[in-house]
């Protein structure tokens, strides 16, 4: 098992980041609170956990009122 992140712009476009991939969700979700922002800067605004073929879950990257 894999866990992995993909990345979305506002209008659902692809938007490239680290290509990294843990043992463990909790390892992959601890990662990306320590990245969000430096990907926010990059354009991205949703990250999706993947887990081999599977998504888990769709979240928002931006503050609230952001």
């Amino acid at each position: 098992m894999a866990w992995t992140w993909q990345f979305e712009d506002a209008e659902s476009r692809s938007v490239d980041g680290p290509n990294e991939a843990f043992s463990s969700q909790s390892d992959a979700e601890s990662w990306l609170g320590q990245s969000w922002r430096d990907l926010v800067a990059k354009g991205a605004t949703t990250a999706i956990l993947t887990e081999d073929d599977r998504t888990e879950y769709r979240m928002n990257l931006l503050p609230a009122g952001g």
